[in-house]
């Protein structure tokens, strides 16, 4: 439960990154899988560092998953912008 947490609320903090950040903004397939991907990997470190769903899945838990899963996404889609950006310079 709490890896889909992170991966919906990657693909929402991806997206949203993506349109306030609009030099970053991939479109929203990229945006989507890459917070997606971001969203996964935020998810699982704060669940390694046993922040979010250690103790089951109570508010505290659900809201670190979804804060993981949010900054995630952001930081994977600020990360694929910059390198696509770059690239196509």
């Amino acid at each position: 439960m709490e890896l889909i947490l992170g991966l919906l609320s990657g693909a929402v903090g991806g997206n949203v990154a993506g349109k306030l950040l609009g030099n970053l903004d991939q479109g929203t397939l990229i945006n989507s899988l890459s917070g997606i991907v971001g969203g996964g990997l935020g998810g699982t470190i704060l669940s390694a560092m046993g922040v979010g769903g250690a103790e089951g899945m109570d508010v505290a838990g659900i809201l670190a998953q979804v804060a993981g899963g949010g900054v995630g996404g952001c930081v994977v889609l600020a990360i694929v912008g910059a390198v696509r950006n770059m690239m196509s310079k």
